[in-house]
């Protein structure tokens, strides 16, 4: 058994990507940062940012093109994946994403464009959207070529 699980909570780089494949099916691509503070040795406040690929298919896409803007805080649940494509160059270049399949909009509701999924009729409601609440639980899979 093999667990391929990824949390991110962070800040989007950039507006989403949205493309429209041939079949229909929407696809969004955004940069995700995520950043981690510490203290030095010396005393000196030391904070690195990690950039995350986020790919987002179908519902999910369509979403975060409504909704999704630079600055943005969500949260992220997904799958790493990594793919190798030839540049421009000839030479092989590979590339690790995120593949969501959760997705929660953080922050005050007033921050996300009028999506306002913090209050329901009677109760509390989730701003989660997940894959399976969309057409198609998961992204294509793409084959895999390796022996393990």
């Amino acid at each position: 058994m093999s667990v391929n699980k990824v949390i991110l909570v962070g800040n989007v780089g950039k507006d989403p990507e949205v493309r429209h494949l041939d079949s229909g099916v929407a696809v969004a691509n955004f940069p995700l940062a995520t950043s981690e503070s510490y203290t030095a040795k010396s005393g000196e406040r030391v904070t690195t940012t990690e950039w995350h690929n986020i790919v987002l298919w179908r519902g999910l896409a369509e979403v975060a093109e409504k909704y999704v803007t630079k600055g943005k805080q969500l949260y992220i649940e997904g799958r790493i994946r990594t793919r190798s494509y030839d540049d421009k160059d000839g030479n092989k270049r590979y590339i690790t994403e995120i593949f969501a399949d959760n997705m929660q909009m953080l922050g005050r509701k007033d921050d996300a464009n009028g999506f306002a999924p913090e209050q329901s009729q009677s109760q509390t409601q989730s701003s989660t959207i997940s894959s399976s609440q969309t057409e198609t639980t998961s992204a294509p899979e793409p084959e895999d070529d390796l022996p393990f």
